[in-house]
């Protein structure tokens, strides 16, 4: 065997040996495979690559499965709507009580309107820097995307905070049209606040209130939704319609939905809380203790 002979098996050795470090292709998105998809990242030698990774089962939770938010729901179907039709339609905030079906919702209006070309994208907050990438990624598609950011909150100095603001509207680029944001977030401004922050308000003589950079640099990004949606705790006989709405959807009889009442009232008490999501707990309980 030649030099150059050996040379070229051993550059294929170490080739092979490099290849089996590398991870897989990324696959290129499967359109075709549901109408929901998350943003997938994988580390490797250059660095992470994403991808959409459709979700084959997705939540099957419908409008009319959501009560007592009847504003929220006619003001967030109605901007989707537009979407879908190629309307002009805003980017939308979904902020605070706890399980009161913000979240819900949004998977509600994919629900609604899969038929008409709506697609999901969720995304968690540790790859909101990969916005640019995904919406480069689905700009020129004949489908409308919502990039769903769930539970949105963040600290002081997290990168994701600013490539948010970027995406919603600070990019030299234009935002494309078949791209909407749906964030949900217990907090209205997406940022802590912090009682030391308000020695940055100060009194003119006119009595006129000035925020301090500190305060507007934190209500900057939430501003930068078209449209907020707020929610708050349900009242005693809201959250018992609830219940009922789900032991009534287990097949429970009326007469076994009014003798649940009471235990209803007691699982809400334990949990601290009278939310549709302990609602629909407490039904899933309830219904399969009677099945």
């Amino acid at each position: 065997m030649t030099s150059l002979e050996q040379f070229l098996a051993r550059a294929e050795q170490v080739l092979a040996r490099v290849e089996g470090l590398l991870p897989p292709a990324v696959p290129a998105p499967d359109w075709h495979a549901a109408f929901a998809f998350r943003w997938r990242k994988r580390a490797g030698l250059a660095g992470s690559a994403g991808w959409l990774q459709p979700v084959a089962h997705a939540s099957k939770i419908e409008l009319n499965d959501l009560h007592n938010i009847a504003s929220q729901k006619a003001q967030i179907e109605q901007n989707t709507r537009q979407f879908v039709a190629g309307k002009p339609a805003n980017n939308v905030l979904l902020t605070g009580a706890r399980g009161t079906g913000k979240s819900s919702l949004i998977k509600a209006c994919l629900n609604q309107f899969a038929g008409d070309g709506l697609r999901l994208i969720e995304v968690d907050k540790a790859d909101l820097a990969d916005l640019p990438d995904i919406i480069d990624l689905v700009a020129g598609r004949p489908e409308r995307f919502v990039v769903f950011c769930d539970d949105l909150s963040f600290e002081e100095g997290e990168s994701g905070y600013k490539a948010l603001k970027v995406a919603l509207d600070g990019s030299i680029t234009a935002q494309s049209d078949n791209v909407l944001i749906y964030a949900t977030s217990n907090r209205r401004h997406l940022m802590p606040e912090k009682m030391s922050e308000n020695m940055s308000y100060k009194h003119d003589e006119d009595g006129d209130l000035h925020p301090g950079e500190t305060v507007e640099e934190k209500i900057s990004l939430s501003e930068r939704f078209g449209l907020w949606l707020s929610f708050y705790p349900f009242k005693q006989d809201d959250y018992l319609d609830i219940v009922a709405h789900w032991l009534a959807s287990f097949g429970c009889t009326p007469a076994q939905i009014e003798k649940a009442r009471g235990d209803a009232l007691r699982w809400a008490l334990q949990r601290g809380s009278r939310s549709g999501r302990v609602a629909w707990q407490f039904a899933r309980d309830h219904a399969g203790k009677m099945a």
